[in-house]
Parts: C-alpha cells; sequence; structure tokens
C-alpha cells in the first residue's frame, strides 16, 4: 500500500496515479464529501475486489465517477440537467442505453454517477475510464471523513491512499428522476 498525500501530487506521481488506475489499482481517495474506494469500473476483477474489501452484496448496485459529460451522454439517457448538478456533491441515477453497460457495478438498468467538485476527480477522469465511487467502509457502516477512521482491515487491502487530510463529511445528495432523495 502506497500513501500520498494530496499536496505532494506531482506530474509524474500524476502519471502514476493514472497508470494504476489504468492497470486496475484499488485506491483510497478523497472526494467532495468523504473518502470513497474506487478502482477503474471496467475492470470487472477489479470491482469484485471492492466488492469482497466492503462485505457488500454483490448484487447491490455501485456508482462511478464519469470521465466526463460526453460519456453519461454516450452511455446513458439524460432526462435532466447536468450542469445543474455537476461537478458537486450528487449522485444521479440514470438510466442506461444498454442494459448489459458496466453490469458487473449495476445489474439494473441504471447507474449512479457523480463527478465530484475536488482536484482528485480531475485527476481520475484523465484516465478516461468511468472509476468505482463507493464509502470506503465496511458495508452498513459509518463512512470516513480522514484516513485514521479506516479500519487497517480495509487499509491492508489496498493499493494507492491519497490523503487530502479531513474532508466536509456529508455523503453525496442522491437525485432520482430528477427529484432530491434522503438516503
Amino acid at each position: 500500500m502506497k500513501l500520498i498525500k494530496h499536496s505532494e501530487i506531482s506530474k509524474e506521481i500524476e502519471e502514476e496515479i493514472l497508470s494504476k488506475i489504468l492497470e486496475g489499482r484499488i485506491f483510497i481517495y478523497p472526494t467532495d464529501t468523504i473518502y470513497g474506494l474506487g478502482c477503474n469500473a471496467e475492470d470487472k476483477e477489479a470491482v469484485e475486489k471492492i466488492k469482497q474489501i466492503k462485505q457488500r452484496d454483490a448484487n447491490k448496485p455501485m456508482s462511478v465517477i464519469a470521465p466526463s459529460i460526453e460519456w453519461i451522454k454516450e452511455n446513458l439517457i439524460v432526462d435532466i440537467d447536468l450542469d445543474k448538478y455537476l461537478p458537486g456533491s450528487y449522485t444521479i441515477l440514470l438510466k442506461k442505453k444498454n442494459p448489459d453497460f458496466l453490469s458487473w457495478v449495476s445489474n439494473t438498468d441504471s447507474l449512479g454517477i457523480r463527478v465530484p467538485n475536488n482536484d482528485f476527480t480531475k485527476i481520475i477522469q484523465k484516465s478516461k475510464a468511468p472509476f468505482i465511487t463507493t464509502s470506503v467502509n465496511l458495508s452498513g457502516e459509518h463512512f470516513a471523513t480522514k484516513i485514521s477512521e479506516i479500519s487497517k482491515e480495509i487499509l491492508e487491502k489496498v493499493d494507492i491512499i491519497i490523503d487530502n487530510g479531513e474532508l466536509n463529511g456529508k455523503p453525496s445528495t442522491l437525485i432520482v428522476n430528477g427529484k432530491e432523495v434522503a438516503r
């Protein structure tokens, strides 16, 4: 496991991060709300590893950080004003154009999309790959706002940790059919 302070990310380290994303490595990373656990969503094996780390029901859908607005429009049916929510602390549930698209991420006809409003998201998006975004905790347990809150059990199973200090601690707001849904 490699710990990288967000403030110390140079061009060279950014290139290493992008390479690790495309290799299917597992990350703990900051969003604009809480710390996330993620990987390249196109890497089925890596996605399965995240489900195992979280001890999550294999059939429970997960969300992704979208690489771009164009990617969202290409793969999902957009029936809301994305500019109203993205980037921001929202997870938008949209119908897939092809129900089999990323079926190992979400085996439903929809996919949750995020574009957190923070600098690390901009690095993730440079990979041009959708990136799993789920809270870094065992399923059903409390989310983390700082690295020290993450269990050793999880820390030992990831490849890269991006530490950006303490985050604001308010999970993203879910948007379904253009309306905010309480979690």
